[in-house]
């Protein structure tokens, strides 16, 4: 994609560099993080960047053998901003000084004043009437003595050199991240930065659009491509934006296990079939799945269960399509960043994406993969362009397993029924209270319990159930959606009312960590 203009991100570990990148495709640059032992002085030649940010990271450049960049990226004349730790490499390697210790640590909330000398990396900053701005630092080490040629424009109480720069060169260093929500006006650095360094922000859904159609018809000329299509945003994005590049070159399998949500089968294949006219194969094989699960308890035996059969029928449906190369999956940036492994040894492995993980080495399949440079929000986008309804763009993620893991205890077809329904109500309470895009994450798990209770002038004994609806930005920690006692109350009453077989509901207030967003 060299027809961008490119920024580079040289990651020396930090856990929020991923902030990095997405405050900036957010500015619509385009950019790429890659683990400071890649970035050669021929990977910079390659790249060829417009500009460069080196993240934060847990080391110390006062260690021996620690990371460093390469001296090269120095000499591109091109801008470069260094965060934290990058920072102090800068320092480092441009002739300052780093100690460790002393007393100047710094964790959590800060506030940085301004020093009488104007920046216009700062533009936008220092305007309150206390002239200072609250960031949030994470350091244990510390600038002792600036690189020849930087200024101090900004400092904190723990940090005097908070924030340096050299004009001349374009070089701009800070000690806290702003790319994190604590640094309230970070993203604002970030555009000064963008902007210092000629960005356009040509990085567009529209320009990604025509850009992917192209590569995805290279990559497969008049092969044949199948996509195991599970009905979520990510496969059924990359399965419209394939259909647009080859047309019915394409097949989709969609295996229906029978732990969907409800009409949701029905929901895919009419959006598949009949509006977008994609080839699709539907694998009705709820009887098969269920009849598996019969008597299963443990939540590893399921999903362990569930993915194997997924994987036998995908490949026996995908037998059927005569010619086909190449393999469709909706793997997404992060999960490529996750591949890589920032200490050098061996990369972990990339999550299965819609339990199709190890199929391609397994059917002698090549890789089709047209999200691979996309955040999840970005995909969303990416659907719009395209022209999914908004309503499905927009949907939560459902896990792979389905229902199966919302149904803690033995699965019964009885209890997937209940549970469809009430998880229907719940949801539908969601909307009509407009509160559904405030929410990461929300769904009814059926308890493996029985409760007593009175209905009318009757004794019941059913099941109980548990609500959940939880806050994220990317699933990795998450907290409970304060619903109102109101709101809560209404939605027990409608689940109590209109779902035979509950008769008593419960609020799940459990944060990630210590509890996981699903029950299993």
């Amino acid at each position: 994609m060299t027809q961008h203009q490119r920024l580079l991100i040289i990651d020396f570990g930090s856990q929020v560099t991923q902030l990095i990148a997405r405050r900036l495709r957010e500015l619509n640059v385009y950019c790429e993080i890659h683990p400071y032992q890649n970035v050669t002085d021929a990977f910079l030649k390659e790249f060829d960047p417009q500009a460069i940010i080196f993240s934060g990271g847990p080391d110390s450049v006062t260690r021996p053998g620690s990371p460093r960049p390469p001296a090269a990226a120095f000499d591109m004349g091109v801008p470069i901003l260094g965060i934290c730790y990058g920072q102090q490499v800068m320092m480092q390697e441009l002739g300052g000084v780093v100690e460790s210790g002393h007393g100047t640590a710094e964790f959590g909330r800060a506030f940085v004043t301004p020093t009488d000398e104007r920046l216009s990396l700062l533009d936008g900053w220092f305007v309150n009437v206390d002239s200072r701005e609250q960031v949030w630092m994470s350091h244990g080490d510390h600038v002792s003595k600036i690189a020849p040629g930087f200024q101090v424009f900004g400092t904190s109480p723990g940090a005097p050199f908070a924030i340096t720069a050299d004009p001349a060169r374009r070089f701009y260093a800070v000690q806290f991240h702003p790319e994190v929500h604590h640094t309230p006006n970070g993203a604002k650095l970030y555009e000064n930065f963008v902007r210092e360094a000629g960005f356009t922000g040509d990085w567009t859904m529209a320009s990604y659009r025509d850009e992917a159609i192209r590569k995805i018809r290279e990559q497969v000329g008049d092969k044949k491509v199948i996509c195991g299509l599970s009905g979520g945003v990510d496969s059924s994005v990359a399965a419209v934006l394939i259909h647009e590049a080859i047309g019915d070159n394409l097949t989709c399998v969609f295996v229906d296990h029978g732990l969907l949500r409800q009409n949701e089968a029905d929901e895919v294949v009419t959006m598949f079939r009949d509006h977008y006219n994609i080839p699709l194969i539907h694998a009705d094989e709820a009887d098969l799945f269920i009849g598996a699960l019969e008597g299963v308890s443990d939540p590893e035996v399921k999903r362990k269960t569930i993915g194997k059969l997924f994987i036998d029928v995908f490949q026996r449906e995908a037998a059927k399509i005569e010619g086909a190369e190449f393999l469709a999956q909706g793997t997404l940036y992060p999960d490529v960043i996750e591949s890589v492994s920032f200490s050098g040894g061996p990369s972990v492995t990339i999550k299965s994406h819609h339990n199709v993980g190890g199929l391609p080495e397994k059917m002698g399949l090549k890789l089709v993969e047209p999200l691979r440079e996309l955040f999840k929000d970005e995909v969303r986008a990416l659907g719009r362009e395209l022209g999914l309804p908004d309503k499905f763009i927009g949907r939560h993620p459902f896990p792979g397993p389905g229902l199966a893991i919302r149904c803690p205890g033995e699965i019964t077809r009885e209890k997937l029924d209940i549970l469809r329904k009430a998880d229907a109500v719940y949801i539908d309470q969601i909307r009509k209270h407009g509160l559904y895009d405030e929410i990461w994450q929300a769904f009814v798990a059926i308890l493996p319990v029985k409760t007593v209770g009175v209905m009318g002038d009757g004794r019941t004994y059913d099941y109980a159930c548990a609500l959940r609806a939880v806050t994220s930005v990317d699933g990795m920690t998450a907290d409970y959606y304060p619903f109102s006692h109101d709101f809560l109350g209404e939605t027990a009453t409608r689940i109590i009312n209109e779902v035979k077989g509950i008769n008593r509901v419960t609020y799940d207030i459990t944060s990630k960590p210590p509890g996981t967003i699903e029950w299993e």
